[in-house]
C-alpha cells in the first residue's frame, strides 16, 4: 500500500490581517511595593534590633543612614553648647529617623536618637535610600507625605510652646506618647517615661509636671501604676478653651 501523507493543517487566515502570527507570552513585572521594601532587609539596607536607652546616633555624627521604625519608641533630643538638654520629638512605628541626610547640605547629626523602649529599625544607607527615591515614585510619595505630616508637626509644636499653658502642652505631649490622631487604634499604654523627660518636652520644672500628673490622675483622665495609661477624656485638657 503507498504512504500516506500526513494531513497538513491550513494557516489560520483573517481576512483583515492575513496569517496570525504565534502567541507570545509576556511576563508583567511587579510593582515597587513600598511596605515589602521597608519591612525587610536587603541591598544597602539591615535591620538592627535596639535596646532601651541605646543610641542610635548622637548629635554632630555623620548623617550616612536613614533608619525606618518599625516597632518601638525613639526619641529625638538635642544638647546646647551650655550642655543643657532638651526632648524634641518621640517618634513611633512608620516614622522615619535621620531622613536630614538626604539633603546633600547636611553632613551632620542635628540630634540624638535614643531608643526609649525595645525596638526595632531599618537602618537605611543613604545611596540606597536617594536611589530607591528616584527609580520608585510610590516610595516616594509615602516619603515626601511623612516629611509634610512631620512639617505639620513641627509647626503645631512650636504654637503648643509659644500660646499654650505648661498643663496643655503636657497632655498634648501625653496624647502624642499615645499616638492619639494617627491612623489606627491608639495605644494607650505608653512607655515609661521619666518626669524629667515630660520637663524637658513641655518646658517647665520637674515639679510642675508632678503636679500635673497628679491631677490628671485625680481627674481620671490618666492611670499609671507602673505603667502609665493615657484615656482619651485627657482631649478635653488640649482642647478646652
Amino acid at each position: 500500500m503507498p504512504k500516506q501523507r500526513p494531513k497538513t493543517l491550513p494557516a489560520k487566515i483573517t481576512k483583515t490581517s492575513g496569517i496570525v502570527p504565534p502567541r507570545t507570552t509576556t511576563r508583567s513585572i511587579p510593582l515597587f511595593d513600598p511596605c515589602a521594601f521597608l519591612s525587610k532587609a536587603g541591598l544597602g539596607r539591615r535591620i538592627v534590633n535596639l535596646k532601651k536607652d541605646q543610641t542610635i546616633f548622637s548629635q554632630g555624627d555623620p548623617a550616612e543612614t536613614v533608619f525606618y521604625i518599625q516597632s518601638g519608641k525613639i526619641k529625638l533630643s538635642v544638647i546646647s553648647s551650655k550642655g543643657k538638654e532638651a526632648t524634641i520629638a518621640l517618634l513611633g512605628e512608620g516614622d522615619f529617623v535621620g531622613e536630614e541626610c538626604i539633603a546633600t547640605a547636611q553632613p551632620l547629626r542635628l540630634a540624638t536618637a535614643t531608643a526609649m523602649t525595645g525596638s526595632a529599625v531599618l537602618k537605611i544607607d543613604k545611596s540606597e535610600m536617594v536611589r530607591a527615591l528616584h527609580e520608585h515614585h510610590n516610595l516616594s510619595d509615602v516619603f515626601v507625605s511623612y516629611l509634610l505630616s512631620r512639617n505639620i508637626r513641627v509647626q503645631a509644636d512650636l504654637v503648643d510652646q509659644l500660646f499654650n499653658s505648661s498643663e496643655r502642652r503636657l497632655a498634648r505631649a501625653l496624647l502624642l506618647l499615645a499616638q492619639f490622631g494617627k491612623d489606627g487604634a491608639p495605644e494607650t499604654v505608653i512607655p515609661k517615661i521619666s518626669q524629667e523627660s515630660l520637663a524637658e518636652m513641655v518646658g517647665t520644672t520637674r515639679s510642675r509636671i508632678s503636679f500635673f500628673m497628679n491631677r490628671f490622675r485625680k481627674l481620671g483622665f490618666i492611670e499609671y501604676n507602673g505603667k502609665l495609661t493615657v484615656h482619651p477624656s485627657l482631649l478635653a485638657v488640649v482642647l478646652h478653651d
